[in-house]
């Protein structure tokens, strides 16, 4: 999928349509703090294995792209519900 750099959409900080740039989210780092991550050192830990079963089948076949827009005038960020597609790519 190809998007451009820069879009016209609207701004719900500025409620009016304006200019936006495009960009990629990128995921990041698990916080260790958090009681999932927690949990999972607390099973994994000892002698009792890994707690859960190792994914089998297949990978899907597209994955899900976040994309953040920035509005030009207030710099504000905004997401979208995030697409599916094998390939993203931003255009000029």
């Amino acid at each position: 999928m190809k998007k451009p750099r820069v879009i016209q959409t609207y701004c719900p900080h500025c409620k009016t349509h304006t200019a936006h740039d495009v960009e990629r989210v990128k995921k990041k780092k698990a916080s260790e703090l958090k009681w999932g991550q927690r949990r999972f050192r607390k099973v994994t830990a000892g002698y009792g294995g890994f707690p859960r079963p190792k994914p089998e089948g297949r990978e899907k076949p597209t994955k899900r792209v976040n994309i953040r827009f920035r509005c030009e005038t207030c710099k504000k960020a905004h997401l979208k519900p995030c697409l599916r597609a094998k390939k993203f790519e931003l255009t000029e």
